[in-house]
């Protein structure tokens, strides 16, 4: 069975040939893919869908669920297909503008709460600064974790900072965020100092991504290189020229004692550390360890 034979079957059916095509495609976690696209169609969490098989698919249905398969086999990701991903057990809506949030973002997420919440006070305001904010999930979850934050959340591309107003809506935080769209700290006033600062910048080699066999790399897959936003992605010479210009821009606006948090990539700890400590203003510098075993995410402190 391929694509443009689905007819009118039966859930259980289409999930069962479906994760079949997927597999084949060296799509990673078949299953839980078409039990995602199957829950977005039929608009039914997927617990429902499962129990559902039975249930035969009508027209638009079929139609719509070949016109994704379709989509999803020439490698575009699944969040882009259903416009939606879920990220600390949170829906937020992406674009073709953001990248798609990921498990390590999460885990730079939670070190830097748990690094703010050992120093807040008691009702004292926390000032968060988001850089990068994308699809806003950084600067949201931060303003639902600690009550006491403002947060500012700057991003360069005015699109990926209009899916992001959207998203801070959806979750009743809009108030609590200013957004800026400009080119890391640009735009913002230098009077206002934060206690935290979060940044995920692109950090991908520019050399790499100009290599076509990057796509076979497993930390590039096809849906990186062919549908997220270049901008998000291009770090320059090495993936560390952004990182330069944030390290040297963060002290500006960073608190003595306050903690600075960035996502990096998977090899580039020991360099982010050597342009931390050459900026001469930091301490407590450390690398974390991801889900995967991975050194990705960087943190540092204002002396």
């Amino acid at each position: 069975m391929n694509v443009t034979q689905i007819e009118y079957v039966q859930i259980k059916t289409f999930f069962h040939n479906t994760v079949s095509l997927l597999r084949q495609a060296g799509i990673p976690d078949p299953e839980l893919e078409v039990s995602l696209l199957l829950s977005h169609v039929l608009r039914m969490d997927r617990t429902a869908v499962l129990l559902a098989g039975e249930k035969v698919l009508h027209e638009e249905q079929c139609e719509a669920l070949k016109e994704y398969v379709a989509r999803r086999l020439a490698r575009e990701p699944l969040a882009y297909i259903t416009g939606e991903k879920e990220f600390w057990s949170l829906s937020f809506t992406v674009t073709k503008d953001v990248l798609i949030p990921r498990p390590e973002t999460e885990l730079l997420l939670a070190r830097a709460l748990q690094a703010i919440r050992g120093t807040a006070g008691t009702g004292r305001e926390m000032r968060i600064l988001d850089l990068g904010t994308g699809s806003g999930i950084i600067a949201i979850v931060s303003a639902m974790e600690v009550e006491a934050a403002r947060v500012t959340a700057v991003d360069r591309s005015y699109k990926a900072l209009q899916v992001a107003v959207h998203n801070a809506k959806n979750h009743k935080v809009s108030e609590r965020i200013q957004f800026v769209n400009c080119d890391w700290l640009a735009g913002l006033s230098t009077a206002t100092v934060f206690d935290l600062v979060i940044a995920n910048p692109p950090y991908i080699a520019e050399e790499i991504l100009k290599i076509p066999s990057a796509t076979v790399d497993e930390s590039l897959q096809p849906e990186v290189v062919r549908f997220e936003p270049r901008l998000a992605l291009d770090g320059g010479h090495q993936g560390l020229d952004e990182i330069r210009r944030i390290a040297r821009q963060v002290p500006s606006v960073l608190k003595y004692g306050g903690w600075f948090f960035m996502e990096i990539g998977a090899d580039q700890g020991e360099a982010v550390s050597a342009i931390f400590h050459g900026v001469g203003v930091y301490k407590s510098l450390a690398v974390h360890i991801d889900y995967a075993g991975l050194p990705r995410v960087f943190q540092a402190r204002r002396a």
